[in-house]
């Protein structure tokens, strides 16, 4: 049944753009601005020239295996056992992914927008959205992209926009000033989220997707555009906000938005950043939350992933409440511990792959 959805490229390349901004533009600019200080946009810079070399990696490890998805290759590389356990750990890796992201976006709504409201309703209603696009298949969600895609853009240049007169360069002084190993930090930082996590997308990629050899090249052009997205984000926070409100703040990009009046009529338009973090986060959930599901279903060799949707949701709304039990320690999982933990997956997992790989091939040519 899955062997039968295809997507374009240029559907493709709005996917990953859109998973690029994903929780980027809302959460990077604070990690970036402790890190770096007012050099945070150089280091957004220096992140996404780490981003496409990571997809570089991608592009040559899918090479190995254009027919099939990261499940079902892991069991063909490392053999039926090893390869259901290296699966296992991936399928959990989605997992992880998509709770907390969905807890990101409770605690953003309950915290800014609704704090009356409980995180667990939020929960639940972002996360039936949820599992009706993936119950709906690929197909349908990127058909659903090509919609919302033209609004971010929109939005996202009338932000922009409204927010040139107040960016002052002095802010961004002195430049280079912080040092080699903090624009490092915070390069990783940016690959961590906005790239690293690309290997959920190898449950699509290249399998789904046509003109595969088009696809590659749409693959490096989208994660430069979403790239662009959060250094200019990060630009205006650091050029606006200032080092120290930025670095204070959990969601800069979102004071950043409060900023903007223009003759005392156009203000208090900050729903225009929470908008397109919206949409770009719905998708970011559901492809971590499909790779999930599309993964145990073919960990478990069953035909038809659909029936598994729902129970998985309701145990997905269950751990996105305690995944963190408050917010300074999602501050220390997100600097101490997925940093390590998405390199390993994000990096140490393709180069096994594309080792194994390599060495299957040339026992198979002898």
């Amino acid at each position: 049944m899955l062997k039968d959805v295809k997507i374009s490229v240029r559907q493709f390349t709005i996917l990953v753009i859109i998973y690029t901004i994903g929780t980027t533009i809302l959460l990077i600019p604070s990690g970036l601005a402790a890190d770096a200080k007012q050099d945070a946009w150089i280091a957004a810079i220096l992140g996404v020239v780490l981003n496409l070399l990571v997809v570089c990696l991608y592009n040559r490890v899918s090479n190995y295996f254009p027919d099939m998805t990261l499940v079902q290759y892991n069991e063909k590389v490392f053999g039926k056992w090893l390869g259901k356990l290296i699966s296992l750990f991936f399928i959990l890796f989605s997992f992880v992914g998509a709770t907390t992201v969905l807890f990101d976006l409770g605690n953003f709504i309950n915290t800014q927008v609704m704090p009356e409201t409980p995180i667990q309703a939020i929960n639940i209603i972002f996360a039936l959205v949820v599992v009706m696009g993936v119950r709906l298949g690929l197909e349908t969600l990127i058909r659903a992209a090509e919609i919302f895609f033209p609004w971010i853009i929109m939005l996202f240049i009338i932000l922009v926009l409204c927010l040139l007169p107040e960016i002052r360069i002095e802010k961004l002084q002195p430049m280079f000033a912080t040092g080699v190993k903090p624009l490092i930090k915070g390069a990783l930082s940016v690959a961590g989220t906005a790239a690293l996590p690309f290997i959920v997308l190898f449950m699509v990629f290249p399998v789904h997707v046509n003109q595969f050899r088009k696809a590659k090249k749409a693959f490096l052009i989208a994660i430069l555009i979403g790239g662009l997205f959060f250094v200019i984000i990060t630009f205006l926070c650091i050029s606006v906000l200032g080092v120290q409100m930025t670095e204070r703040h959990m969601y800069p990009s979102y004071a950043l938005a409060k900023q903007i009046s223009i003759g005392n009529f156009l203000e208090r338009v900050e729903i225009i950043i929470a908008g397109i973090w919206f949409l770009t986060v719905y998708y970011k959930t559901t492809i971590y939350f499909y790779g999930f599901v599309i993964g145990l279903a073919q960990f478990l060799n069953v035909v038809d992933y659909r029936p598994l949707v729902l129970p998985l949701g309701m145990i997905l709304v269950v751990y996105s409440l305690v995944v963190y039990p408050n917010v300074a320690y999602m501050s220390e999982f997100d600097t101490k511990t997925w940093i390590p933990y998405v390199l390993t997956m994000g990096i140490l997992y393709p180069v096994l792959l594309l080792g194994g790989s390599a060495i299957r091939k040339s026992i198979t040519k002898n």
